[in-house]
């Protein structure tokens, strides 16, 4: 992101103390950053030259963010909260459908189009335009949610600020996470990929393709258009052999998946 070098390094010099926090013009770059992050001018991680890059420097400055501001009480009508970070308000022009009690917190950036049934989304996650954000779906901080893509009900998408370098959890385009999947420690889901319900990919899960005679193993990552479904597999260990969750790729998507995972076309009527 070279447009924003200058911030990068006033953003790093705070971080590693070689700048004072206390300092205004420390307070008013980190605040900037936040809201670049909350307006999508800036993200956490972003594909270059078809590889995911994460930019520490932005988690940085969520970090700093959480130092700098005080604890206050928040109201939302007849509920309050007591926290550091604000909540996002909703005028209704930013074209995105907010049910009650959808929470998104400041920093995080939710594109036009997409809709967000009673769920939550922490800071530096990124959503991006037409995903449907299902019912109980936790999107954790720093994740990376790509344009059309379905998060059905109770999935759970990890979130990573510490270490600075560590992956978020990302799914590309396309992709639809089945009920109560949960994606953690940088998963990579990419675009097209159907997850069945009750999936759980971590960043060391075995993904076995065992659609061809031998089977393929990916770690930690879904290729695209990949129909996955839960499994085991078997792991000696010094007292005995036990099954080791993971995940298996049975088929790759088609027209007749497609209709099992479409969304209704009401459902994003704004």
């Amino acid at each position: 992101m070279p447009k924003y070098a200058d911030l990068r390094t006033k953003i790093h010099d705070i971080y590693e103390k070689k700048t004072s926090i206390s300092e205004e013009s420390s307070k008013e770059a980190i605040l900037a950053c936040i809201d670049l992050l909350d307006r999508g001018e800036i993200r956490v991680a972003s594909k270059e030259s078809g590889i995911w890059k994460t930019h520490s420097w932005i988690k940085e400055a969520i970090l700093l963010y959480f130092q700098i501001m005080p604890m206050q009480k928040m109201e939302a009508g007849v509920l309050s909260f007591f926290d550091k970070i604000p909540l996002k308000n909703w005028s209704g022009e930013e074209g995105v459908r907010v049910v009650p009690h959808a929470v998104v917190r400041k920093g995080a950036f939710v594109n036009q189009g997409v809709i967000c049934m009673p769920s939550y989304i922490n800071i530096g996650a990124f959503v991006d335009s037409g995903t449907m954000v299902d019912t109980w779906v936790t999107v954790g901080s720093c994740a990376q949610i790509g344009k059309n893509v379905h998060l059905s009900g109770g999935v759970g998408i990890g979130g990573v600020l510490e270490p600075l370098q560590a992956g978020p959890v990302i799914v590309e385009d396309h992709a639809f996470i089945g009920s109560r999947c949960i994606l953690v420690e940088g998963a990579l889901i990419e675009e097209g990929a159907v997850l069945g319900a009750g999936v759980t990919i971590t960043g060391t899960t075995r993904v076995i393709d065992v659609t061809k005679e031998d089977e393929v193993v990916y770690r930690g990552r879904v290729p695209k258009y990949s129909v996955v479904i839960p499994g085991n597999s078997i792991k000696e260990f010094p007292s005995g052999d036990y099954a080791i969750p993971s995940a298996l790729i049975i088929g790759t998507r088609d027209e007749k998946t497609d209709r099992k995972v479409s969304l209704n076309a009401v459902l994003r009527e704004i």
